[in-house]
């Protein structure tokens, strides 16, 4: 295997279980991109003013730092042991958690997290590191939740939007990558307003809306089943919040994909109302996509 040397796929740890859980899955992530791999633990304590160093008196490779290199040190051997033929580099940055996968993500192909940590990833059992790197990266996030799957499908969310737009580039790579089928979903209940200040109907034909919700989602892929012709897709259209049906399609998928924001999102949240519930409820990994960077 030919492994390309541009953006990395970077992948945040802090010692816990979940971490490594995320090393896993970003080592076979880089290999499906032929890319390397690097894996950063964010060193907050120099900003807290506190001694880093091993205590005096102590044992020489005690204190903050030397812990904090051990636990590079067990990813990278965890993502070698996975996927022997990415290279794999590892790095303690001084930092907050948000600050500085923010700023690994700016030369990052992708960056995965955690659903949950310890130390400096703490909140992402709540998504707050979670959120607000998802919300801001400019490329796609993925986070490790439920039990990675090596079968079941991709599904991605698809409304129309932007950015659901690029979240359906993302997923066909993803199926292309693990040679997966993909499920193309679109749900809804009422109609969606199109953007800020939209006047939506009082009175609407249930099957003319159908009709048109099938519309958009055949043109919302329609581009790339040219370009990736080996997968397969089926279109989905179903009655229903959003998030509860992507939650309940992520039973038996190996992977979702949604857009942070969709249709109508208001512009000061960090996190679309959908893709955050995704986020809190999936059973599979969950890709959440701000902006697509290429796949060269």
């Amino acid at each position: 295997m030919t492994l390309k040397t541009g953006a990395p796929v970077v992948v945040g740890v802090d010692g816990s279980a979940a971490a490594l859980d995320a090393v896993r899955v970003a080592a076979r992530e880089a290999a499906y991109r032929r890319r390397p791999l690097r894996i950063v633990h964010a060193f907050i304590w120099p900003l807290m003013r506190v001694s880093v160093g091993p205590a005096p008196g102590g044992p020489a490779d005690g204190g903050l730092r030397h812990q904090a290199e051990r636990y590079v040190a067990e990813a990278v051997a965890e993502a070698e042991a996975v996927a022997s033929e990415v290279p794999v580099t590892g790095a303690v940055v001084d930092g907050a958690a948000t600050a500085v996968m923010l700023a690994e993500s700016r030369e990052a192909a992708l960056v995965v997290l955690g659903h949950r940590g310890l130390g400096g990833f703490a909140g992402l059992l709540i998504g707050s590191v979670t959120v607000q790197v998802s919300a801001q990266a400019p490329c796609p996030v993925l986070v490790v939740r439920g039990e990675p799957r090596a079968d079941g499908p991709v599904v991605v969310g698809v409304d129309g939007s932007d950015m659901s737009t690029e979240a359906v580039g993302v997923a066909f790579e993803e199926a292309a990558y693990r040679d997966a089928p993909l499920v193309a979903v679109h749900a809804w209940l009422f109609p969606a307003p199109a953007g800020p200040g939209d006047i939506l109907p009082l009175v609407y034909d249930v099957d003319e809306y159908g009709d048109e919700v099938k519309r958009v989602l055949a043109e919302s892929v329609a581009g790339y089943t040219e370009r990736y012709p080996q997968v397969a897709v089926q279109h989905r259209v179903v009655r229903g919040t959003p998030a509860h049906v992507l939650a309940n399609e992520s039973t038996t998928a190996q992977l979702v994909v949604v857009g942070a924001h969709g249709r109508g999102a208001v512009g000061g949240l960090l996190l679309g109302s959908v893709s955050h519930a995704v986020l809190h409820h999936s059973h599979a990994p969950l890709v959440i996509v701000r902006h697509r960077r290429p796949a060269a």
